[in-house]
């Protein structure tokens, strides 16, 4: 009987827990209940996927009204897939959270830190669970509203400037949305995305429909954070604490880029979007310009947390690249490095956030010598970086394989270049953390630091080790992608 209810509580769970945070007010409870619900929602996402391979879509109509009157919560491979990665680094994050938390957050804020947490987890679940457009602008707002919060608790007072300034871009973003959702309830009379995807065929070449696409595009892009809607990123991934700058690197971000593929692919259809419509081009263009332009801002950073931060939109430009292409071996490029860098950039910002126990800034001076006062964490970074270059035998090497053969496959050999090329960049800054890490004499602050604790370094160990793993046996990652990129060339109409 519970396993008919699944889907609503992957959602209902962390929603309900989160006041319950707020009312029981103590750090340690806050911290079990969230910890405890954040294991539950995996073993649930993975009980979802495991189904979803076994019997297919599954539909779950909220108080037994059917869709498209009532709402409905539609699991199938795609986002069963991104549910299984967001609810993972939820659990690995909160695992890891408690000391990082005491050290980064004043200590009457916890259970509310905790409680904001449990909400932005219900939002980003509910956004890739829910198959009514209007609740997925109901649960982006649960999100952003709870990761504005999350950021602003940072102790340093430019967190306050990176949240108000990512919610001002946001509100824009959840603005955007709205406006195309509304447009495309005026011409279908439903909120349903599958029935959207059932109607809109009628009325696709439209005005409103087509302005329904532009607006969902540039609300969604700027929530991905797509260059150039990427302004708040950098300030809000290295000003806010460790935990959350690594929660949302790995799961918000990839939440953003799963709605992109959910309007474009299931609702608007592959024809119209990669046959009539120019967004190919323009997304290879953004794709592009990320790629380069911020893999080379991030070589000038000096703090380590924006340089990854940077590196994070540089990464979002591989991954609409491969959406670019059209092929099903970009697609699954796409959907294969959606995974693959949410466990990479999970490991290098946790990894982060055990140094910063440490010290209040990590900056390239401050952690010179740092490997040989911290092997493990810093060798873990290092695992990371080569996963960002794409090395052989680690996950960003799978990714880029597949864009290359996404390219190759539409004969554009100079764009599989281009991905070669500005993996050098990824070279040149990840080598100067290497540097300052293991070539140069470790400094006084460096010196009286130990090791982080096994209670922050299992859980970043345990994405390093994804990190290498999923490098090796793709049967899952690339298999699962390769599988919802057929089905999204085929509208999952």
């Amino acid at each position: 009987m519970i396993a008919h209810h699944l889907p609503a509580l992957q959602v209902v769970v962390p929603l309900l827990a989160a006041p319950l945070c707020v009312m029981l007010r103590g750090a340690r409870a806050a911290w079990l209940i969230a910890l405890g619900v954040s294991w539950a929602m995996f073993i649930v996402a993975g009980s979802l996927l495991a189904r979803v391979l076994r019997e297919g879509v599954i539909s779950y109509a909220l108080g037994s009204w059917e869709p498209p009157w009532g709402i409905e919560y539609r699991v199938d491979l795609l986002n069963a897939f991104v549910v299984v990665l967001v609810s993972l680094v939820g659990a690995l994050v909160i695992s890891y959270s408690r000391e990082s938390v005491d050290h980064e957050v004043r200590r009457e804020q916890h259970y509310l830190f905790y409680a904001a947490y449990l909400l932005c987890l219900a939002g980003l679940l509910g956004i890739a669970i829910t198959g009514d457009a209007f609740n997925v602008f109901v649960f982006l707002e649960i999100s952003s509203l709870s990761t504005y919060v999350l950021i602003a608790l940072g102790r340093d007072r430019r967190a306050l400037t990176a949240s108000y300034q990512y919610l001002i871009m946001g509100t824009i973003g959840a603005t955007f949305i709205v406006i195309g959702v509304g447009l495309l309830y005026l011409m279908t009379g439903t909120l349903n995305m599958h029935d959207l995807a059932q109607r809109l065929p009628a009325v696709e070449h439209t005005r409103p429909v087509l302005a329904a696409l532009a607006f969902l595009t540039v609300g969604i892009s700027l929530k991905l954070a797509l260059f150039p809607l990427h302004l708040w990123l950098p300030n809000a991934y290295a000003f806010a604490p460790s935990v959350v700058t690594a929660f949302l690197a790995a799961t918000a971000t990839k939440v953003a880029v799963y709605l992109l593929l959910r309007f474009y692919f299931t609702v608007f259809g592959a024809p119209l979007v990669l046959g009539e419509m120019p967004l190919p081009e323009i997304l290879l263009a953004l794709s592009l310009a990320a790629m380069f332009a911020m893999s080379t801002v991030a070589i000038f950073q000096d703090d380590v947390k924006r340089m990854l931060a940077y590196s994070s939109v540089a990464q979002i430009g591989y991954i609409t690249l491969g959406v670019s292409t059209g092929t099903a071996a970009g697609l699954t490029g796409t959907v294969v490095h959606l995974f693959n860098h949410g466990i990479t950039k999970g490991s290098l910002f946790l990894l982060l956030g055990c140094m910063a126990m440490g010290m209040r800034r990590i900056t390239l001076q401050h952690i010179r010598g740092i490997g040989r006062i911290m092997p493990l964490t810093t060798f873990g970074v290092v695992v990371g970086g080569l996963s960002l270059i794409g090395v052989p035998l680690t996950v960003g090497f799978v990714s880029k394989w597949y864009l290359v053969l996404g390219a190759l496959e539409r004969g554009w050999w100079w764009v599989a270049a281009l991905i070669l090329a500005s993996s050098l960049l990824a070279v040149v800054y990840v080598w100067r953390i290497v540097e300052a890490a293991y070539f140069k004499a470790p400094g006084e602050q460096v010196a009286k630091l130990r090791e982080a604790p096994l209670s922050m370094l299992v859980p970043a160990w345990v994405l390093v080790v994804a990190t290498l793993y999923f490098g090796v046996d793709t049967r899952f990652t690339a298999g699962v992608a390769a599988r919802v990129a057929e089905l999204l060339l085929g509208g999952f109409r």
